[in-house]
């Protein structure tokens, strides 16, 4: 076993083509040292688990094991990739009935073992799916964490930064809201190398067209991708790592996930995307941004929406 390592127990359920890829991030990056794989097909998490060992010469120290509910009892986070995914035409919305049932069993039985840790969402529709996780737990809602809209903001500070040619690193920008149709760009709070948007004089910089395009390129994005290759996996994997880092070493670091509200943006108990800061015990706190008139009646839409479809389940 691993000794010099800070003790840190990740148990991954759903070994999909989304688990998988973040488990293939963590090996990478070398911030964990138990990772536990569990899947319905308990041999495609074993053939996951061997296959990431034989990687181990070329990453950090890690043990890597296929498992079972029972090893979520001392885990300090569960990140849940399991359910169905998007499919070619459907709405992130569309997977809530199918999911809602898979969740129901899955966040019991890691319940049943004892678990006392922090659950990490990434499931479609992630936010509904998060409030389902917090209500079937019953835990705190500071640790019932969903992936929320950290894709879709690495996808826009992405194209913000394509467009004016600058490294991604050094944009600031968010999507808020809804994981899915109704979310919404915060263009009011952008910056790009600390310099707001709206102080931009380049003659390049994009109209209010152009950014409405770019916007709508970004929040459509994960439709072109599966219409290409079946699904997305690396940009989530990528931004569930970040999540996972952040709360293992404690950052205090501020990203846009799935949270509980119970007041901020004028909102209550419903699940979406907002920035919030991410430590060791979960969400610390959110951010709240002060929105423009337009922005927070966008907002409010996708609020609505998502609740909706947490009526669907719970009422």
């Amino acid at each position: 076993m691993i000794n010099e390592l800070k003790s840190m127990k990740v148990v991954l359920i759903g070994a999909g083509s989304v688990g998988a890829s973040y488990a293939f991030a963590l090996l990478n990056q070398g911030f964990v040292r138990d990772l536990v794989i569990i899947d319905l097909n308990h041999g495609k998490a074993e053939g996951d688990a061997i296959d990431l060992l034989h990687g181990m010469p070329f990453s950090s120290p890690m043990n890597i094991w296929a498992g079972t509910y029972e090893d979520c009892k001392d885990a300090d986070l569960v990140v849940n990739c399991a359910g169905a995914n998007q499919g070619p035409g459907e709405t992130r919305l569309d997977l809530l009935e199918k999911n809602a049932k898979i969740f129901k069993v899955i966040t019991e039985s890691v319940m049943k073992s004892g678990f006392k840790g922090i659950f990490l969402i990434a499931t479609n529709p992630v936010d509904v799916l998060t409030y389902a996780t917090w209500k079937y737990s019953g835990l705190p809602a500071h640790r019932i964490i969903g992936s929320g809209t950290v894709l879709d903001t690495a996808r826009f500070r992405y194209a913000l930064a394509d467009k004016f040619e600058v490294d991604a690193r050094n944009v600031h920008a968010y999507i808020l809201g809804e994981h899915g149709d109704s979310s919404l760009p915060v263009y009011s709070h952008v910056t790009i190398g600390g310099k707001p948007l709206k102080d931009y004089q380049d003659p390049n910089k994009p109209n209010s067209e152009e950014l409405e395009r770019l916007f709508v390129g970004v929040r459509d994005a994960a439709y072109d991708i599966i219409q290409k290759k079946g699904s997305t996996y690396y940009g989530i994997a990528m931004g569930l790592a970040r999540i996972t880092k952040a709360i293992i070493k404690n950052e205090n670091a501020v990203l846009p996930v799935s949270a509980l509200l119970d007041g901020e943006y004028g909102q209550k108990d419903v699940c979406i995307g907002v920035p919030a800061i991410i430590n060791s015990n979960g969400i610390r706190e959110l951010v709240e941004l002060n929105l423009t008139e337009t922005e927070q009646k966008q907002f409010n839409k996708s609020a609505d929406v998502l609740k909706q479809s947490i009526n669907q389940i719970f009422n």
